[in-house]
């Protein structure tokens, strides 16, 4: 499958009550997976908005920033993204992503399931 992210019909959402609305598309739900991912996420947070400081149950996620500048809290800390800021956000893990800047922050969600969600074939 091949998708354009300037193409996608982006929907406006209030993400684990975060501040303001962030525009977002499900690249890939879990149907398009035979591993134990759940979705690819493509968000784009204006400046000021957030995605709201949640925790997981037994999923992991990996943020991967494109683009704009922000402020990720992970279990507890803070620190700086940018573009090329991969961040993985473990299981159980309590997390969530503040656009500080000027201009919108870009980026990919993948969340990866447990073991009990991987096809039986990779449960090794």
């Amino acid at each position: 499958m091949h998708l354009r992210l300037d193409s996608l019909p982006l929907r406006q959402t209030c993400a684990h009550e975060g501040n303001g609305l962030i525009d977002f598309h499900r690249v890939f739900p879990r149907e398009a997976f035979v591993s134990a991912c759940h979705f690819v996420d493509y968000a784009v947070l204006p400046p000021g908005a957030s995605i709201g400081i949640h925790t997981h149950g037994d999923d992991e996620e990996i943020y991967l920033v494109l683009e704009g500048q922000g402020v990720m809290h992970l279990d507890g800390e803070e620190f700086r993204v940018g573009p090329g800021s991969v961040i993985k956000n473990r299981r159980r893990g309590t997390h969530g992503l503040r656009n500080d800047g000027a201009t919108p922050l870009r980026l990919f969600v993948v969340e990866i399931g447990g073991v009990a969600d991987a096809p039986p074939e990779h449960r090794g």
